[in-house]
């Protein structure tokens, strides 16, 4: 069994190298070192499609049964083998020939392209014309394949040292073997990252198109079967009305550019419960606050307390904030389109000569954040490797913040402004712990997090005390955000549809230029645009949020939008409509959190086109 699957390793090898063959002047791999050192990074990737593939024939190699050396189970054992490879191989193949077309490895959504095609016969029947080289390599690989695969004979008696030992040593090794497939299929046996997907190949490259040479096909529809992907839908809207609800290209006129440097803190859960300054306390009975200092920099900051997230998981975050793309049913890094270029706020800052840096201290390549911030185009990516002291290691999800935030704040001392920094921080987030030095130090309020959130309060604290103190400081523009909710206490106010998503916005300038409490609808996606009018970028760029600190005549309306995990939250002005992917099915009141009571549908649709005026 090992041998045949060895076999699969070493096809998947040459498909590789096929690959690479085919379409060598779009992957642009430019020595034998690089080459080399991309497959072995797409060994992960075949693993898991292989294990996929190979699930059943692994079982049924390995399941005790006196008739498994029987030349007619062996026949079927080939059967099943090539059957689930070949359906593999041949999605390989496809790659040989489409990729130059579509410029990613073929996914799920190509089939959602072609499949109401009525010409799929003579389609194929073209390209087994046009390139009958691929089709004549295939068969010759197979041929192979299937000659290499009999070259090993089974024992026919494996139980001649009798029935017990034999059904003991076979249920060891399937223990073993489903142990290694299940870290195989994920990509490690790590607790604190998940299964590696499509955007996790962007952590081994240096350019994004080698993504699509460590990938494999069958991995990409693998990873994105039975996804909801994003679809490009025809709704009839005119561009005005467009323009008038999103204005997608942005131009901001400012008569002074300035380059100052910019942090970003996505804090892990925070979600704007926790924060006192984001919470009137008169308006909810009993209400504690666990975040001291956070509350004393709101006082110096301009702070948005009916802000939003864009998605519910920690990548979603990070794709709404830098990049404005938020996700709604599934993560954008998830989708078929990942792996594509992606103007965001790094790439723009890129070509204003902005040093880029992106700090996450879990271990690199958690969340896939490695891979997408390859995607993004951050010059740098400092994680739990770069840190380099495991004893500050929580166990779980990564180094623990403060001296995380310590660390930060040390390699930006060595950075030449201007330079953009990004910090996603881990502590806050279950299962919940802190430092033992520290235990009893922090109030534990009445939900598990509240400690973490006050230990990560404190490590605010001490990374602004010692940046405060550094040159670079009074020329940077600090903005802190959460990537989604976690624990809610306040039901009544938290626990509803809409303040689920419920995050803070903080933007502090030790200058103090940005100062107050603004009340409008702000939303993840706005940071984007925002960042980009405070260093007063005058060029167009593309994005579907607005700035937060824009106060022309012919700004861009506040609204705010997410999914509910059954359907689409638009908010704008006093009304709240929810939308199924296909029609509007109800306008609440904006204070009707709950969405308990549907408002008159004629006069929302009225009260929507007011606002479009």
């Amino acid at each position: 069994m090992i041998y045949r699957l060895l076999l699969v390793y070493f096809f998947y090898t040459v498909s590789r190298f096929l690959f690479f063959i085919y379409n060598y002047s779009f992957l642009e791999i430019d020595s034998i070192f690089e080459y080399l050192k991309l497959s072995y990074h797409g060994i992960a990737f075949d693993t898991t499609a292989i294990f996929y593939l190979n699930s059943l024939f692994v079982l049924l190699s390995m399941f005790p049964l006196l008739i498994n050396t029987r030349k007619g189970y062996q026949n079927f054992l080939l059967f099943i083998y090539f059957l689930t490879n070949l359906i593999g191989m041949t999605l390989n193949f496809v790659d040989l020939i489409y990729y130059k077309f579509n410029y990613s490895r073929t996914t799920v959504s190509e089939w959602n392209v072609i499949k109401n095609e009525s010409n799929l016969l003579q389609m194929f029947g073209r390209f087994a014309v046009s390139y009958w080289h691929v089709f004549l390599l295939f068969s010759l690989v197979t041929a192979l394949w299937v000659f290499l695969y009999k070259k090993i004979k089974v024992p026919t008696k494996p139980y001649a040292k009798g029935l017990f030992a034999y059904f003991l040593s076979s249920v060891v090794c399937f223990l073993i073997m489903a142990t290694l497939m299940v870290g195989g299929i994920r990509g490690d046996f790590k607790y604190s990252t998940r299964p590696i997907n499509l955007v996790d190949a962007n952590r081994h490259v240096a350019k994004i198109q080698h993504a699509d040479f460590v990938l494999n096909t069958p991995f990409a529809i693998i990873r994105t079967f039975d996804k909801k992907t994003f679809k490009k839908v025809a709704f009839d809207l005119p561009k005005s009305v467009i323009d008038s609800l999103v204005q997608p290209i942005k131009t901001y006129q400012k008569a002074v550019q300035k380059h100052p440097n910019v942090v970003v803190f996505i804090t892990e859960s925070y979600s704007r419960e926790y924060l006192g300054a984001f919470n009137d306390p008169s308006e909810i009975k009993d209400y504690v606050s666990y975040t001291p200092f956070l509350d004393s920099l709101a006082t110096k900051s301009l702070i948005f307390n009916n802000a939003y997230a864009n998605g519910r998981k920690s990548i979603h975050g990070m794709s709404s904030v830098l990049a404005g793309i938020p996700s709604f049913k599934d993560a954008f890094t998830s989708s078929p389109y990942a792996n594509q270029d992606i103007e965001s706020v790094v790439s723009i800052l890129n070509k204003e000569g902005y040093d880029t840096s992106f700090f996450h201290g879990a271990p690199n390549g958690s969340m896939g954040f490695l891979g997408f911030s390859n995607i993004l185009g951050f010059d740098h990516y400092y994680g739990k490797t770069e840190f380099n002291n495991d004893l500050l290691f929580d166990g779980v999800w990564g180094i623990w913040d403060a001296p995380f935030f310590q660390y930060t704040k040390e390699v930006l001392d060595t950075k030449t402004s201007p330079f953009f920094a990004t910090i996603f921080t881990v502590t806050s987030h279950e299962p919940y712990i802190i430092p033992k030095e520290y235990e009893g130090v922090f109030p534990k309020g009445t939900l598990p997090m509240h400690q973490c959130v006050g230990y990560t309060d404190f490590a605010f604290k001490q990374f602004f005390e010692a940046a405060k103190k550094e040159p670079w400081f009074e020329n940077t523009i600090f903005i802190i955000t959460a990537d989604h909710t976690n624990q809610i206490y306040y039901k009544e106010q938290y626990l509803n549809t809409i303040n689920r998503y419920a995050v803070p916005i903080l933007i502090y300038s030790p200058n103090e230029e940005y100062r107050g409490v603004n009340d409008e609808l702000a939303q993840q996606i706005d940071i984007y645009p925002t960042i980009l009018d405070m260093i007063g970028y005058n060029k167009p760029f593309r994005s579907w949020g607005r700035s937060l600190v824009n106060t022309s005549d012919d700004r861009m309306p506040p609204y705010v939008m997410n999914f509910n995990t059954k359907n689409y939250q638009y908010i704008k002005g006093n009304i709240i409509c929810i939308f199924d992917g296909e029609k509007a099915i109800g306008f609440y009141d904006i204070n009707d959190l709950k969405l308990e009571k549907r408002v008159c549908e004629k006069l929302a649709i009225y009260f929507f086109k007011a606002l479009l005026k």
